[in-house]
């Protein structure tokens, strides 16, 4: 997993507490539940461009996820409370978000990253080029226009 080589254009939180169900014998969360973790983050960033699941279907494109990469370098336990943050890296052609998890000691226990395309639902086929709406959503954290290449 190849580290941010750009800013990220939006980020959000979400804080999980490790439930019981989630753990294994050794009070460790069980390393397939951290993917439902980059979804509750993935959720509020999605919130916060009003434009989560059903703002997509609504809008005519269902998003599916196409890649998906985990890293575990620390446990998570049970109880224990994680800050777990998603940052949008990519839009133009596919939306790229990339996530770490935190404990409460500031330990990012768990990183990775997802790569969703945008998919018409009328027709089922994958675009290439991220739909116009999706540019709409993220204008008010887009730099400005230029004008024949000068910035304004």
């Amino acid at each position: 997993m190849a580290k941010r080589k750009a800013p990220a254009l939006v980020t959000a939180s979400a804080e999980v507490k490790v439930p019981f169900h989630d753990v294994d014998i050794m009070d460790v969360a069980w390393h397939g539940h951290y993917v439902k973790y980059f979804e509750i983050a993935r959720c509020a960033l999605l919130d916060k461009l009003a434009y989560n699941y059903r703002e997509m279907r609504d809008s005519g494109y269902a998003w599916p996820v196409i890649d998906l990469a985990v890293r575990y370098p620390a446990p998570a336990k049970f109880a224990e409370c994680l800050t777990v943050s998603a940052a949008l890296v990519e839009w133009e052609n596919r939306l790229r978000i990339e996530y770490a998890v935190h404990n409460a000691q500031g330990l990012r226990t768990t990183y990775g990253h997802t790569v969703q395309v945008a998919v018409a639902i009328a027709t089922g086929e994958m675009q290439f080029v991220s739909p116009p709406v999706l540019a709409e959503k993220l204008a008010p954290w887009l730099p400005p226009a230029t004008s024949q290449g000068q910035p304004q």
